[in-house]
């Protein structure tokens, strides 16, 4: 018995039958590949929820001296590298504590800035790792009226004569501010070192002595600073951590600002009103007149 044979395939449909079949392997290839990219991000969220770590942080921006509450804090999930060493997800550990340093909204709560009502540790446990305490004196103006407190940031500035020469030749001095440093957390007032709690203490007069947080060499610059002249503080706000330029104030500055062309004339002369030259002739147009000059 003969077998029948299949008629040839007419070369006409070969080129469609070859796209065919790439479309069918691309196809294939594509629900693989998105196959595959699916399972490593499954993976991927599996190993990330193993990797979170929940923590305790604030529900909203709290001042320093605020006392914990439930109301206060969140729970909140974040990746193991980014739990700071001193976090914490137990409640218990936090609520009723006092913050000694303000925290913002969504930030971790830790436990190296609390402490407990009515303990405040000593002065030594809040000077930060690479600075010295060192207490300078200063007046009631110089403290801006006496409201600063434990905890707060300001600039400070000194007031000192500097050498000079006067216009004869004479040595004179001149009293300067100088601006210090910026930025500079105030670790005691007085023997007070703890947050205030937002009590104002009417019957306690301010102590004249503000203990600051300096580097080693800023404790020896502004102990110079003092020994020849005053040190006076600017208050500053717990969210502006900037540094400005700031130049030193004195006589000459003071006149380069508030009066620029005053001293422009003091140090360059009178500017002289413009005479023109030449012939003057009036021009007369109806009852205006009018003077030309002739070149």
């Amino acid at each position: 018995m003969e077998k029948k044979l299949l008629p040839p395939i007419p070369k006409k449909f070969i080129p469609l039958i070859i796209a065919a079949a790439a479309g069918i392997l691309a196809m294939f290839l594509i629900n693989s590949y998105l196959a595959q990219q699916t399972e490593e991000a499954r993976k991927r969220a599996q190993k990330g929820e193993k990797e979170a770590v929940t923590v305790i942080v604030a529900g909203r921006d709290l001042p320093a001296g605020t006392v914990l509450d439930e109301s206060m804090l969140q729970m909140a999930k974040a990746h193991k590298s980014q739990i700071q060493p001193a976090a914490t997800n137990e409640p218990g550990r936090v609520i009723g504590k006092v913050l000694m340093a303000p925290v913002a909204q969504g930030e971790q709560i830790q436990l190296n800035k609390l402490t407990v009502v009515g303990e405040v540790g000593t002065l030594s446990m809040r000077i930060p790792p690479g600075k010295r305490a060192i207490t300078v004196t200063v007046d009631n103006i110089a403290s801006v009226g006496g409201m600063i407190r434990p905890m707060d940031r300001v600039d400070v500035v000194g007031v000192v004569p500097l050498p000079g020469t006067s216009a004869e030749g004479k040595p004179v001095q001149q009293q300067t501010t100088m601006p210090l440093f910026q930025n500079v957390t105030v670790l005691a007032v007085g023997q007070e070192f703890g947050p205030s709690m937002g009590v104002r203490r009417e019957e306690k007069s301010m102590s004249p002595d503000i203990t600051l947080a300096l580097s080693p060499q800023e404790a020896n610059l502004i102990a110079f600073v003092q020994d020849q002249g005053k040190i006076r503080l600017i208050l500053r706000s717990p969210q502006d951590t900037s540094v400005q330029p700031v130049v030193p104030a004195s006589w000459d500055t003071l006149l380069r600002t508030v009066m620029p062309e005053r001293y422009r004339e003091a140090e360059e002369g009178p500017i002289e009103e413009y005479q023109p030259s030449g012939k003057k002739v009036e021009i007369y147009r109806g009852l205006q007149r009018e003077d030309k000059y002739l070149k």
